[in-house]
């Protein structure tokens, strides 16, 4: 297998795994606070990462200089995660897995700002017609509402949660410097797991943790170690082996794997108003694949 294929391969299974954290996340959001299910998921997801940093070479010093940079990073993808769970107490997985697809047009956007990274003709009309799509699913097909913008309660909260990943994706490259990519996400994890627990320290106290049903469990373990950490690894994987359009490409998948998921959970199948919305995220994969930039 050639090193592109393998990174496809990387990718596709990226893509299942982010999508399986939507639609186990809301089967367990009513059941526990976002900032307790996060703050454990942080600290489980510092554990598993922080072993492969001591498996390879450990922490050099240098890693240390600057940690507002690793406070501020924790804090986006931090809120970006309590906002997700959020949300999903009320958005429909497919739903606010559509609203993950506007995360690459709103980085490309943050790109530009803040480090003037451009994109091709093609990468553009590709994201706007994602865009499109998701607002398809976001808004169910109703031209009435998306004028008047009317948007689910869930699907408004995690769009927020969206804006901060979409301004961390660009902050990353621009904060690192030079450290390897395990040991700036180690950092970026635990620093992550600090503000996330002082946030939420009252619904740590509060939660009944013995008492919690198991999809709970499920999730927060799936989150940290599937959705977290192996989706970590497989994203540096690819980002070897493929152009940075080719990976971003791959986000658009998500609403289709939810679907699946969704299936597979006994959640039964969404209504036939979300294909089209589904099918234009597809068009704009299969248009980010064929770009080379």
């Amino acid at each position: 297998m050639t090193p592109a294929k393998q990174g496809h391969l990387a990718m596709l299974l990226f893509s299942v795994l982010v999508a399986g954290s939507f639609s186990l996340g809301a089967l367990a959001a009513n059941d526990i606070a976002p900032g307790a299910l996060n703050a454990v998921r942080f600290a489980i997801a510092s554990i598993v990462i922080g072993a492969a940093v001591l498996a390879t070479g450990g922490v050099q010093r240098s890693a240390l200089n600057a940690p507002w940079r690793y406070l501020l990073l924790g804090g986006i993808f931090g809120t970006y995660f309590v906002l997700m769970f959020e949300g999903l107490k009320t958005a429909p997985p497919v739903s606010a897995a559509a609203v993950f697809t506007l995360i690459p047009i709103m980085a490309a956007g943050f790109g530009w700002l803040l480090m003037r990274q451009k994109l091709t003709g093609r990468m553009l009309v590709a994201l706007l017609i994602g865009g499109v799509g998701a607002l398809w699913v976001i808004f169910r097909a109703d031209v009435g509402a998306l004028l008047e913008f009317k948007i689910g309660r869930g699907e408004a909260i995690y769009f927020v949660g969206c804006v901060f990943h979409a301004l961390y994706t660009p902050l990353v490259r621009k904060l690192n410097r030079g450290e390897p990519a395990l040991v700036f996400t180690l950092g970026v994890l635990l620093a992550g797991c600090l503000l996330i627990t002082i946030y939420s320290r009252s619904d740590l106290i509060a939660t009944d943790w013995a008492a919690l049903p198991s999809i709970v469990w499920i999730t927060i373990f799936y989150v940290a170690i599937c959705a977290s950490s192996a989706t970590f690894v497989l994203m540096q994987f690819a980002t070897m082996r493929l152009p940075a359009a080719k990976v971003m490409a791959y986000t658009y998948l998500t609403p289709s794997w939810v679907i699946l998921w969704q299936i597979a959970l006994g959640q039964g199948v969404p209504v036939v108003w979300i294909l089209g919305g589904i099918g234009l995220t597809i068009v704009s994969l299969a248009m980010l694949l064929r770009d080379e930039g």
